[in-house]
């Protein structure tokens, strides 16, 4: 029976049993530190990898799924005339989406790739929209005008407690690094076009939390608040208190899960991410 099938990457945050209840392909990136190459959610596991990294002298590196197996899953979910719809991370972070484009013009199956501009839970929050109208039969054209309006009234912001792996990363310089530690100033960014752009300093975790809290406060009054969720990476000290203050407000389903390894490479030790979109 022809449907849609939605295909994502391992870089979203779903629980099994969504995965599952709609059929969602996830395809695994793969991650080299200490030397050794693992599967993202195969053989390596959130909180394995933060322990691994504390020790890595080197940053890890990522590495986005192979254009042939983006395309034998093509084929495969489309060989009964199936469309498909292939929704992943930022293309600013990764070429993930670049290799689910070149597979795309290789098979012949209908699929249609999209760059969700996102990570984490706010990829997941396009994901499951995605999933839920394939679910009740919505068309591909449907599916991604809607895409299109959830994106524009998601909000993302990322908060690094510690600068070392931007400092690996390239992202900042040694001098500003030592200036920021000591001062132990907590760069806080959002993902602007799906590019890391810092909006914010604070000196302390308190801080962080009033910040990003007032920004949530600002843009979700007099809306209706489709989804919340925060990942950390060993960051609970800021991720806990902020998704208290948010369920304080009324919001209930606040979903606190730790940052899959790729994204837990970007951000180092401490950080957290913080999510949310509204109708």
């Amino acid at each position: 029976m022809k449907k849609v099938h939605i295909v994502t990457d391992s870089t979203v945050e779903l629980t099994k049993e969504d995965i599952g209840k709609y059929g969602i392909h996830v395809v695994p990136l793969t991650i080299l530190i200490n030397g050794k190459t693992y599967i993202d959610g195969v053989d390596l596991q959130p909180e394995e990898f933060a322990e691994m990294m504390k020790g890595s002298a080197e940053l890890p590196k990522s590495s986005q799924p192979a254009a042939g197996v983006f395309k034998e899953l093509y084929d495969r979910l489309g060989e009964d005339g199936s469309e498909i719809i292939s929704l992943h991370m930022t293309g600013g972070m990764s070429g993930t989406v670049k290799s689910a484009q070149t597979a795309a013009e290789m098979t012949d199956s209908n699929v249609t790739v999209i760059d969700s501009m996102y990570i984490t839970h706010a990829l997941s929050f396009q994901v499951m929209e995605a999933a839920e109208m394939a679910k009740q039969g919505k068309t591909v054209a449907e599916i991604v005008a809607h895409l299109n309006a959830v994106r524009k009234k998601t909000s993302l912001f990322v908060v690094v407690d510690v600068l070392d792996n931007l400092v690996k990363g390239g992202r900042i310089g040694k001098g500003k690094a030592m200036i920021g530690s000591l001062l132990n100033i907590k760069p806080i960014a959002t993902l602007q076009d799906g590019v890391y752009t810092p909006v914010a300093k604070a000196r302390s975790h308190k801080q962080v939390v009033a910040h990003l809290f007032k920004a949530f406060t600002e843009e979700t009054t007099g809306k209706i608040v489709r989804g919340v969720g925060i990942a950390h990476v060993n960051g609970l000290a800021m991720a806990e208190p902020l998704k208290k203050l948010i369920e304080e407000s009324g919001v209930k389903d606040v979903k606190l899960t730790f940052a899959t390894p790729v994204i837990s490479t970007h951000t180092g030790e401490g950080a957290i991410g913080f999510m949310y979109y509204t109708d």
